[in-house]
């Protein structure tokens, strides 16, 4: 009787220790569950924040662009005051917006990445001296950040560097490069408009 006894108390403490274990078990996975619920809102909210800075990105961009534009320079000074000032307004309420998606780099991927914002930055300062060749290296850069073949040389250096970056690193890098090969062009079709325009009149007189 009494060994009876004993061994009902020993298989009711199995019980409990295995039903304790199963116990723990779900709710490990119901955490783990909640956890992959909230990695996937995380990188949700990572790809609406970047989206975001593109759009600040662009709109900064397009006020820019009018601002410089040949239309801007062939209305009135009365219409051309009202519209920068108004432009000015615009490019100060974009500006308020600050959004920052960072990035985690290792060393390496930092060091790479300084090096090509410097290689870009380089060319940038030298855009209003030589157009052409500004948009040349612009574009041997643009073609080491595609995967698809390119239309010019590419940039071996550059694509070594920009491989070496952290993946979203280089699709900012890509953007920035499009930005400025955009800006170049609007600036030289601006040139060319204004150099016809000159001739024009030269030919008038």
């Amino acid at each position: 009787m009494a060994q009876a006894k004993i061994q009902a108390k020993m298989n009711e403490a199995k019980g409990g220790l295995f039903s304790r274990s199963m116990s723990m078990a779900d709710r490990s996975s119901r955490l783990l569950e909640h956890m992959d619920q909230l990695e996937i809102r995380v990188e949700t909210l990572r790809e609406a924040a970047t989206a975001m800075e593109q759009e600040r990105e662009c709109l900064l961009e397009m006020i820019q662009s009018l601002q410089s534009s040949q239309e801007m320079r062939s209305i009135s000074d009365g219409e051309r005051e009202e519209l920068t000032l108004t432009a000015d307004r615009l490019m100060g309420r974009t500006l308020t917006v600050n959004i920052s998606v960072d990035t985690i780099r290792n060393p390496q991927q930092e060091d790479a990445l300084q090096k090509a914002m410097a290689l870009i930055d380089d060319i940038a300062k030298k855009v209003l001296e030589d157009l052409e060749g500004a948009r040349n290296r612009l574009m041997a850069l643009h073609a080491a950040c595609v995967t698809e073949a390119p239309p010019v040389p590419i940039d071996q250096k550059f694509q070594t560097i920009v491989i070496s970056c952290a993946l979203e690193d280089q699709k900012k890098i890509k953007r920035r490069l499009e930005t400025l090969i955009r800006n170049v062009g609007n600036a030289e079709k601006n040139i060319k408009i204004m150099d016809h325009q000159n001739e024009s009149k030269s030919n008038g007189k």
